[in-house]
């Protein structure tokens, strides 16, 4: 089944030219079924590369998904264009008193900012208290994580001694999660962070459960039961070059940046990387939209009720 975007998105073309079945709204409105609504707040900086990243992911599923694209309103955003904000993205007033089968915040470069000092601190704890009552399940990445854990379960960040950067073996430590459902034994994802939670503090909060770890980065994967709230601390979503991108980003800049762990062939920068994440962030993804979303949001959105 297709995934739903305005047909004039960059990521429409892009995802064309990959075979993924690509509807826009008008063709979506003579489907007699209900697609899957799905708001995705998009705080990168790189807005279009994460929606193309996202839509991708969404659209590698037998379910008719129709993507709403939110944005803060207390931030102004330097790369992307004004005209492509006004054009496909909306504002918390203007989506607040709709009811979404799940919602994706993303991560953020921001991470070392204490939460209260981001300038869209007060705006993102109003979106996230309004999911817990507008959103069936909300999936939260990287520094959106971890602003949710700490927001929602006062689940403290710590920084690193130098930043966690590279693609990372983990294993599910909750062998009945139906999230991982299909996964090996062992998966890699892609990490790229300054700053880390707790596993003990994690534990403290009866609410959490840990569903996947790794030795080298931590804590993967929390869920609440039900998962209404789930909160992955890596990026799955990334494209094979995103690592790339950030290392020769920051290199160029003078920043103290080491060689992304598992990345490069040899562990040389000259030659082409290599993706060992993609079947597992397909799987992830498809997972969440099933179980979590599919399954059990209710028909009539509206009746969604708060937890």
């Amino acid at each position: 089944m297709p995934i739903c975007i305005p047909i004039d998105l960059p990521a429409a073309k892009t995802l064309t030219a990959e075979n993924i079945f690509v509807m826009d709204h008008a063709r979506a409105a003579t489907q007699d079924i209900r697609p899957l609504k799905i708001l995705i707040l998009n705080l990168m900086p790189t807005k279009v590369v994460t929606e193309t990243q996202l839509a991708r992911l969404l659209g590698n599923s037998p379910l008719q998904v129709e993507m709403e694209l939110l944005r803060v309103s207390s931030h102004r955003a330097k790369n992307v264009k004004k005209e492509h904000l006004l054009a496909f993205y909306k504002t918390f007033d203007q989506v607040k008193d709709q009811f979404f089968d799940g919602c994706i915040i993303t991560g953020a470069p921001v991470e070392q900012l204490p939460f209260e000092e981001v300038d869209y601190w007060d705006e993102l704890c109003r979106i996230m208290e309004w999911t817990k009552s507008h959103v069936y399940s909300t999936f939260h990445i990287c520094w959106g994580a971890q602003a949710g854990l700490y927001y929602h379960y006062g689940v403290k960040k710590y920084p690193l001694e130098s930043k966690l950067f590279g693609v990372f073996p983990h294993r599910v430590t909750h062998k009945n999660s139906i999230l991982f459902r299909g996964f090996d034994d062992e998966f890699y994802a892609p990490h790229s962070r300054h700053t880390t939670i707790r596993r003990e503090d994690v534990k403290k909060v009866k609410a959490l459960k840990i569903l996947a770890e790794s030795d080298q980065a931590g804590v993967y994967a929390i869920s609440t039961d039900g998962g209404r709230q789930i909160f992955i601390t890596g990026h799955s979503e990334y494209d094979t070059d995103t690592l790339d991108k950030e290392y020769r980003r920051d290199k160029e800049a003078g920043l103290p940046i080491q060689i992304p762990v598992n990345y490069y062939p040899e562990d040389d920068d000259t030659k082409a990387p290599r993706c060992a994440w993609r079947s597992g962030a397909n799987l992830l993804y498809s997972n969440w939209l099933n179980y979590f979303v599919y399954q059990s949001t209710p028909y009539d959105v509206t009746s969604i009720t708060s937890f």
